[in-house]
C-alpha cells in the first residue's frame, strides 16, 4: 500500500499555489517563534476575517447564528476560533487542534551572572531537546517582561539583521576528548546551557563613583563590572531592571528566518515546525472556511503541549470546555446536557506532526508504516510508546470516515506509526479531547530532525495539510 509522491500530481498551476502557501508560511514561522507571538498573529488574522471575541458578542447580547464567527484567547497564549454551522451544535462540531509552543530554552527568574569577565543568562530547557544541538549557534531572545507597576515590555532581540545575537559556548575538540566519551544526553548538561550575553565592563569614573556612592549599579561595578554593564543596558535600552526578571517570560530560540531547503527549493528548513507546520494550515483552513458550513468549525491553537499540555493554557485546562459552553449559550443552546452532547458528538483532527522517515537513521523506523516527506498529509491511528502506552487509538469506523473525507476532497494522504515498535514514541493532545468520547485521530505533516533547532518539512505536504484540514471542516 505504498503511497505515491504527491509532487507527481502537481501541474504548474498547483506548484504556483504550493510556492505561494510556502512563502506565507515561511513568513509566519519566521515572525512568530513563541506561543505568544503565534496567538497574537492568529487573533489579528481572525479579526481581519470577521471574527469577534466571545466577550464582545456577550456584551452586545449577540445571538450566534449560522455563519457567525467568534474567538477566545486565554492569557495571550491559547486561541480558539469558532464558526457557527447550520446544524444544531448538539449534533457535534468539527475540531482542528494544534499546538503553538515548541522546544526551546527558557531564561530563569534569577538568571544574570558574571564569570571571568563574561555575563551569562541561566536557562532551563523546555520540552524534549538534544541539549548538545543548542550550543555554538546564533540565538535570539523573545518574550515579555511584566513589571510590578503593571507595564509590560515586549522583547525581541536577535532577529533584526542589525541586532546582536547570543550563543551558548562549546568546548573546542582539541580539549574535548573527555567530553566526547560521554553519552549524547551528557555531552552538554542542562545546567551548562547558559547564554553568553556580554563581555564589556561598566567603567565608572572616580567622580561618578563619588557622586553616586549609594547607586546599586555603581556598587555592583566595583565587583562585577560586566554584570553591572548589562543591568545598565537593560535599564537604558529596554526599560526594565534586573529585578523584573522575576516576572518575565523570556524564551531563547534559534536566530534567523526559515528558508527554502534543497537545490529544488522543495522543502523548508526553520525553527518550530513542530507544531506550526500544522497550526498554520489549520488556522488558514478555519479562516477560509465557506460561510455555509453544516457543522460548526472549531480551530484550537494551544500552549504547553511540549511539556504535557499542563497549566491554564494547556489542553488539559478547562479553557476549551468553558469556551464551548459560552458558544452554546450565545447560540441559544446552552446547558450542561447540550454541552455534553456537543462534545461527545464531535469529530477532531489532532493536528500534530509525525516523524518523517530519514534514510540516514533507517533502523529507527519500520519502513512500511512510516511517514515520508512528499507523500502528503499523515494520519497516525495511534501514538504512544512501547505497547501504545499513553495513546489515543482512533476507532476503525472513524478512520474509515476520514478516509472518505480525504478521498472526496482529493487530498494526498498516508498513514504511519511513530517509529519502530520499541524505538521510543510520543504523544499529542488527542487523548485529552478523546475523554469527551468524541472521535479523534492524529493528523499532520511529516518532519525531519523533529525537535532540533532547525527542522525540515516538504512544501507539498504543507499544501496537502491545508487541503485536508479544509476538507475535514466541510465534509466530516
Amino acid at each position: 500500500m505504498e503511497r505515491k509522491n504527491a509532487w507527481k500530481r502537481c501541474d504548474e498551476a498547483r506548484i504556483a499555489e504550493i510556492d505561494a502557501l510556502a512563502a506565507d508560511y515561511i513568513e509566519f514561522i519566521s515572525e512568530n517563534k513563541t506561543e505568544r507571538e503565534c496567538a497574537a498573529t492568529a487573533v489579528r488574522m481572525a479579526r481581519d476575517a470577521g471574527y469577534v471575541s466571545v466577550e464582545e458578542a456577550r456584551a452586545a447580547e449577540k445571538e450566534l447564528k449560522p455563519g457567525d464567527k467568534v474567538y477566545a484567547c486565554l492569557y495571550g497564549k491559547t486561541v480558539m476560533l469558532v464558526q457557527i454551522g447550520s446544524a444544531p451544535l448538539e449534533q457535534g462540531v468539527n475540531i482542528l487542534g494544534a499546538h503553538i509552543d515548541s522546544p526551546r530554552l527558557d531564561i530563569k527568574q534569577n538568571p544574570l551572572y558574571e564569570a571571568n569577565d563574561f555575563a551569562f543568562l541561566d536557562t532551563h530547557y523546555y520540552g524534549g531537546i538534544k541539549k548538545y544541538q543548542w550550543v555554538a549557534r546564533p540565538l535570539a531572545i523573545h518574550g515579555v517582561v511584566a513589571k510590578a507597576d503593571g507595564d509590560s515590555i515586549m522583547v525581541n532581540v536577535g532577529e533584526d539583521p542589525a541586532d546582536a545575537v547570543f550563543c551558548i559556548t562549546d568546548l573546542l575538540p582539541h580539549l574535548g576528548s573527555e567530553q566526547l566519551k560521554k553519552t549524547g544526553d551528557k555531552v552538554v548538561e542542562g545546567e551548562a546551557l547558559d547564554v553568553l550575553c556580554g563581555s564589556r565592563p561598566l567603567v565608572v569614573s572616580r567622580e561618578d563613583a563619588k557622586n553616586a556612592a549609594e547607586g546599586l549599579i555603581e556598587k555592583m561595578a566595583a565587583k562585577e563590572p560586566v554584570h553591572a554593564a548589562i543591568v545598565k543596558l537593560l535599564q537604558d535600552k529596554y526599560d526594565f531592571d534586573e529585578e523584573d526578571f522575576l516576572s518575565a517570560e523570556l524564551e531563547v530560540v534559534p536566530a534567523g528566518r526559515a528558508r527554502d531547503c534543497g537545490f529544488d527549493a522543495s522543502m523548508i528548513i526553520g525553527y518550530g515546525q513542530d507544531d506550526r507546520s500544522c497550526a498554520y494550515p489549520s488556522l488558514l483552513a478555519q479562516l477560509e472556511a465557506p460561510a455555509d458550513l453544516e457543522r460548526t468549525a472549531v480551530c484550537l491553537l494551544v500552549d504547553k503541549e511540549e511539556i504535557g499540555s499542563v497549566g491554564a493554557t494547556g489542553m488539559t485546562s478547562m479553557f476549551f470546555e468553558n469556551t464551548m459552553a459560552e458558544v452554546l449559550d450565545l447560540a441559544g443552546q446552552g446547558g450542561d446536557l447540550p454541552l455534553r452532547r456537543t462534545l461527545a458528538n464531535s469529530n477532531m483532527l489532532s493536528s500534530d506532526v509525525s516523524a518523517g522517515f530519514d534514510p540516514a537513521y533507517a533502523s529507527a523506523f519500520e519502513a512500511k508504516n512510516s511517514a515520508y516527506l512528499g507523500r502528503g498529509l499523515v494520519f497516525n491511528k495511534f501514538t504512544g510508546s512501547r505497547g501504545k502506552s499513553g495513546s489515543n487509538d482512533a476507532n476503525a469506523e472513524y478512520v474509515a470516515h476520514i478516509r472518505r473525507v480525504m478521498d472526496e476532497g482529493g487530498v494526498a494522504f498516508q498513514t504511519a506509526e511513530l517509529g519502530a515498535v520499541d524505538a521510543g514514541g510520543g504523544g499529542t493532545i488527542a487523548y485529552i479531547l478523546a475523554k469527551y468520547a468524541m472521535n479523534v485521530v492524529d493528523c499532520g505533516v511529516p518532519v525531519l530532525s523533529m525537535h532540533a533547532p532547525w527542522e525540515v518539512v516538504s512544501k507539498v505536504d504543507l499544501y496537502e495539510a491545508k487541503k485536508g484540514y479544509a476538507a475535514f471542516l466541510r465534509l466530516a
